[in-house]
């Protein structure tokens, strides 16, 4: 069992005013310091119903390219699928501690799946003011259920709900990114796993913070998936770097926040970008977010796609087993 989880520690910072001193970022990671104020980064929106598939293709391209993440509206996954996931999970980490502690990572394990707080290697020994819930959502073969909790009872119906909504969307996403980039609908997708792409869902629960200017929930970072789908609640958090700096994201209720994992930036060759973005936290509210990592299985070897490298073209990146890329990257070892 993990010791320290963040839900914990909050309850007594906020009762004495002060924020840990190894949750207090250094100054040029300081969101009170480094974020535009009074601006809100407006990144693309995209109807995904748009009849003009052309025009969805060029702007899911663009976006990727140039941003590395967009919202999609629109997107045929019901409004109640989604409040369903989000009250599950809202409902799982308002359980007592000893309850959650029932889903925790076992200490020995190699995956990331499981209730806990330390993610990654940590900088400084700098930590991130969030606890987490891992869990693979599909396929069946990779479904661990003692991951999954059995409290709120309505849980695993939320997440099978969602998922059975979510094929069509994260089908859609790789044939539009396949096009754009030239090469055929079904082409990237099977680059990057095809029917065996793992889902992994993560819940990010972020609790009241006494010093939130000093502190983050996540630090700056890129996905390590081909693609992230994420569902925030509607407490502002999500910020992106642009030009130097970092912005809020437009919160727009019930879209799909869309980001270019690493993977993606590998496959195209550099032509999509995967996107630097990290979180912030409030004073008085709970942030709470559900992204979906699309992940190679971990012995699939990821590389730039064979038809986007030529002579003038030579791969930028290495082709390396997915499993490999993910300890790297959560070690912070080069790659």
């Amino acid at each position: 069992m993990e010791v320290g989880r963040v839900q914990d520690i909050a309850s007594s910072a906020l009762f004495s005013g002060s924020l840990p001193a190894e949750f207090v970022r250094p100054d040029t990671e300081q969101p009170g310091i480094t974020t535009v104020k009074g601006q809100l980064l407006a990144v693309p929106v995209i109807d995904f119903k748009n009849p003009d598939e052309d025009s969805v293709i060029k702007a899911i391209d663009d976006a990727s390219r140039n941003w590395g993440m967009f919202q999609i509206i629109n997107h045929d996954i019901p409004n109640e699928a989604i409040a369903h996931l989000q009250a599950v999970g809202k409902a799982f980490f308002e359980l007592p501690p000893e309850e959650k502690e029932v889903y925790a990572k076992p200490p020995d394990s190699k995956s990331v799946e499981g209730y806990g707080t330390k993610l990654q290697k940590e900088v400084d020994g700098r930590k991130g003011w969030v606890d987490h819930l891992f869990h693979i959502i599909w396929p069946p073969s990779a479904i661990n259920f003692k991951f999954w909790p059995q409290n709120p009872p309505s849980y695993r119906a939320a997440n099978e709900e969602y998922r059975k909504h979510l094929h069509g969307v994260v089908d859609k996403l790789f044939r539009s990114l396949s096009l754009g980039l030239g090469l055929e609908g079904h082409e990237l997708k099977e680059s990057a796993g095809g029917d065996k792409l793992v889902y992994l869902l993560k819940i990010n629960y972020y609790p009241p913070c006494p010093c939130p200017d000093l502190a983050l929930g996540v630090p700056a970072h890129t996905d390590m998936s081909t693609i992230t789908i994420l569902v925030p609640n509607d407490v502002q958090g999500l910020q992106a770097f642009r030009d130097g700096h970092w912005y809020n994201v437009n919160y727009i209720p019930n879209a799909l926040v869309i980001h270019i994992g690493d993977q993606i930036e590998i496959l195209s060759n550099g032509k999509y970008k995967s996107v630097l973005h990290r979180t912030t936290v409030k004073k008085d509210r709970v942030r709470i977010s559900w992204p979906v990592f699309l992940e190679p299985p971990p012995e699939f070897e990821v590389g730039p796609h064979p038809k986007l490298v030529d002579q003038d073209n030579p791969p930028k990146y290495k082709t390396k087993k997915y499993g490999e890329y993910a300890y790297c990257k959560l070690n912070k070892i080069p790659q």
